[in-house]
């Protein structure tokens, strides 16, 4: 009996099993353990712990093992049972010694996981070898779970990372693990759409399958920002460092690159975005580099501050209308809705609701001249938003019934099967 399938002796078995480490899936889990780790050496406030090398390196081993499992297995099951792929380096007998040999090894790390980290630690650890032995064939035909798996092992390696050191949890490493396991589900979502036609025509129930492409993208991208908006949100909330949102930051402008390729082309950018935030939020969770810097101040423009930050979302509102190709739909909108804003804003700012300081004193129809602004700018802002994710890119230009039928519908696989 041979490990590899092609070829015999220890070489060829060591680089048959060495196929299986997939750097590229294999990183992120190992880093995400030593992100945890790295919470937990006292560098955020509430978060007290000394970082222990050894915990570390026995948690990632034992990270290591379980994604091995998965691939192991994730291999065996798709060239030896499904019949999915082409070729495959183990040989049936190899891959059942691999995973054998990963169970060992997982085992064996488990083991000085709880001796160094304690019950909590242990706990964290084992799930992530149940879902990467789990993967195929039993969680990848469920479209919650075959996209779901890969982001939650991530989160439990943040998680497990963090414990191993404190022997417990904390507040900060469950919020950056939801910020995690939110934009990696997004990214996996596109990621399953790189084999849309083929999953739907062996009934694979992947998001793409079920959803289709375009609601699968919106909801991808739903994910993601919920990933990101969490980051500035915990970050205004102080549980995470002040120079967190520039690893969001970076994720966010590799979002806005992709959003317009193919699903294959975005996931490889998209996952270089992960590695982008996640090297973002290391630095400003070891480093602390804005650590007492205080907000940038706007009002030292004086009367003129309002009128600035119009100027600037007014901007983006046009931008994003004329990326959409909507600006005179938007415009028409506006339009209609400014008169009930007017008399909305002109009654609140006469019986004393708000006020407004920082302004440049100018005045229209018993209004600031701000106020007018604001509600031209704010509606279009909010639609060149809404055509940013629903537009469906036709020019202005198209006619009305253009626009009711829509863009033209995926053709049906049964269909084309069956004119082939």
């Amino acid at each position: 009996m041979t490990v590899a399938r092609d070829a015999a002796g220890p070489a060829a078995a060591l680089r048959a099993f060495a196929s299986q480490v997939h750097p590229v899936f294999m990183l992120p889990p190992l880093a995400g353990s030593v992100f945890g780790a790295v919470l937990a050496a006292g560098t955020v406030p509430d978060l007290g712990g000394s970082f222990e090398p050894v915990a570390a390196a026995v948690h990632v081993a034992a990270m290591f093992f379980a994604v091995y499992t998965a691939h192991v297995k994730d291999g065996y099951v798709d060239f030896y049972r499904r019949e999915e792929d082409d070729d495959h380096p183990l040989s049936e007998w190899g891959c059942r010694a691999g995973l054998v040999g990963a169970a060992v090894g997982f085992f064996a790390a488990l083991a000085g996981v709880t001796l160094l980290g304690g019950p909590v630690a242990a706990a964290l650890a084992l799930p992530t070898w149940v879902v990467g032995y789990l993967h195929a064939p039993q969680l990848d035909t469920n479209p919650v779970t075959a996209t779901g798996g890969y982001p939650v092992g991530i989160a439990l390696c943040i998680l497990g990372g963090y414990a191993v050191q404190t022997g417990g949890l904390a507040a900060a490493p469950v919020a950056f693990a939801g910020v995690f396991l939110a934009v990696l589900t997004g990214v996996k979502v596109i990621d399953d759409a790189t084999d849309y036609e083929y999953d739907r025509s062996i009934d694979k129930r992947t998001v793409a399958v079920v959803l289709g492409r375009e609601r699968s993208r919106r909801l991808a991208y739903g994910l993601m920002g919920l990933g990101l908006f969490a980051v500035v949100a915990f970050t205004v909330d102080g549980l995470f460092p002040p120079a967190s949102p520039a690893g969001g930051l970076a994720f966010a402008v590799v979002a806005v690159l992709a959003a317009d390729r193919d699903p294959k082309t975005a996931t490889m950018l998209l996952v270089r975005g992960a590695y982008l935030l996640l090297a973002g939020l290391v630095v400003a969770v070891f480093f602390r580099p804005l650590a007492g810097v205080p907000l940038p101040d706007v009002t030292v423009l004086g009367p003129y501050t309002y009128l600035a930050t119009e100027v600037v979302f007014g901007s983006a509102a046009f931008a994003l209308l004329t990326r959409a190709g909507a600006v005179r739909r938007a415009l028409t909108t506006v339009a209609a809705l400014y008169p009930v804003a007017y008399l909305w804003d002109w009654y609140t700012l006469t019986v004393g609701v708000f006020a407004i300081p920082m302004r440049t004193g100018v005045e229209l129809l018993g209004i600031p001249l701000e106020e007018h602004l604001f509600m031209l700018v704010v509606p279009a802002f909010v639609l060149g938003i809404h055509e940013t994710i629903y537009g469906d890119g036709r020019p202005e230009r198209a006619t009305d019934d253009e626009r009711e039928r829509g863009p033209e519908p995926e053709p049906d696989a049964s269909v084309t099967e069956t004119l082939d």
